[in-house]
């Protein structure tokens, strides 16, 4: 049973779906940027966990 997504959720992972870096990760799937974001989403950024929780995917994957 997952939790509900709230606003905040929302909120925070829209900033993920704008972040330059997080973008070029989950479009080029390679490089220094994408390294850094499947290094960092999982542990740090806040924005990446509320992108996770929304979408239901890492925030380096890319679009289905």
């Amino acid at each position: 049973m997952t939790p509900e997504v709230s606003a905040l959720d929302k909120a925070l992972a829209k900033v993920c779906e704008l972040c330059p870096v997080c973008l070029h990760a989950r479009y080029h799937q390679k490089g220094v940027g994408f390294d850094f974001v499947r290094t960092v989403e999982r542990d740090i950024c806040p924005f990446c966990k509320a992108y996770e929780r929304v979408h239901g995917r890492k925030a380096h994957e890319r679009r289905g």
